[in-house]
């Protein structure tokens, strides 16, 4: 047999061979990267985790459309430590539209932390405003208590520009700001507005910037969203990727945002629409809608 017939034969086997190997290296991995699963099936539609500020260990995730004005307070193996109940908008059947994002942050006390629901989803871009509810964290959420009812004060904001479908919320705790990045465009907007507000305000957030990610809709669609405990660091995901930026200089994340992102390591999900870093900024977990769906853990590089 001369040599370029054996080529032809073993190449083909060789790369296959490689294939397999790098796909089994990936699932294994990735295997290894699942902290647990989400143990209730009460948690059939998680759209937003973040990590607790004052609960070692806890991360509050939510369901979005079609759920009550509630979030669940797990442990990264998916166990059900509270249900946090709070009070949602009258108008509203169930209290609460369409839930899509969660963050935990500073707010109006200084020293005391805080956790942000946003009632930000629209498919259909037509309601004239959407709300964001925030809630003092408190020790007695994790406890022998496993319901929990909580108060949670209201602002209403309105797009400078028009009704439009999100699903990310972020707090910033340099510049003191909540940002919401629009999903159902090809450019996507990122908007702001002071994390400081009074019970019931109505507001007009503030346009900041227009962000384009290559890739197909609805894959490159942003789903989710984070800024870690010191600001430093941000975290963007549609359906496939997870794009990172790092802060420079403490300068607006809306600048820091239209930089070229990093790529971080992410095993897409069944329909992936959470993330949120550790308290330490060093990893993100990300968890998805579907019953007992998967929690991963992921490092960030350099960190």
């Amino acid at each position: 047999m001369s040599r370029s017939k054996k080529i032809k034969i073993i190449l083909p086997i060789v790369v296959i061979l490689f294939l397999g190997a790098f796909a089994e290296h990936r699932y294994t991995q990735h295997k290894l990267d699942i902290t647990g699963r989400l143990q209730n099936k009460q948690m059939d539609e998680i759209s937003g985790i973040s990590a607790s500020g004052i609960h070692n260990g806890i991360y509050y995730v939510h369901n979005d459309s079609g759920d009550t004005s509630r979030f669940f307070a797990i442990t990264p193996q998916g166990n059900i430590k509270s249900v946090i109940y709070y009070k949602g908008d009258p108008k509203e059947p169930l209290g609460a539209r369409d839930v899509e994002d969660i963050a935990v942050g500073i707010g109006p006390v200084k020293g005391k932390s805080y956790v942000y629901l946003g009632d930000i989803g629209d498919n259909g871009a037509m309601h004239p405003y959407i709300t964001i509810y925030r809630l003092e964290e408190k020790k007695s959420w994790i406890g022998k208590d496993s319901i929990i009812n909580a108060n949670a004060v209201p602002l209403h904001l309105k797009y400078p520009d028009g009704p439009r479908d999100a699903e990310t919320l972020m707090v910033d705790p340099v510049e003191k700001l909540i940002y919401i990045v629009s999903k159902r465009t090809d450019s996507v907007t990122v908007y702001s507005t002071p994390l400081n507000f009074k019970a019931n305000d109505t507001l007009t957030l503030t346009k900041r910037c227009k962000l384009f990610f290559n890739g197909f809709k609805p894959f490159k669609w942003i789903t989710a969203g984070d800024i870690s405990k010191d600001g430093q660091q941000v975290l963007l995901k549609d359906y496939v990727k997870v794009y990172y930026w790092k802060r420079s200089n403490n300068e607006p994340i809306w600048k820091t945002i239209q930089n070229k992102p990093m790529e971080l390591p992410y095993q897409a999900e069944k329909q992936g629409e959470a993330i949120g870093f550790t308290p330490d900024g060093k990893g993100y977990y990300t968890t998805s809608e579907g019953v007992f769906a998967p929690i991963y853990y992921y490092s960030v590089p350099g960190n």
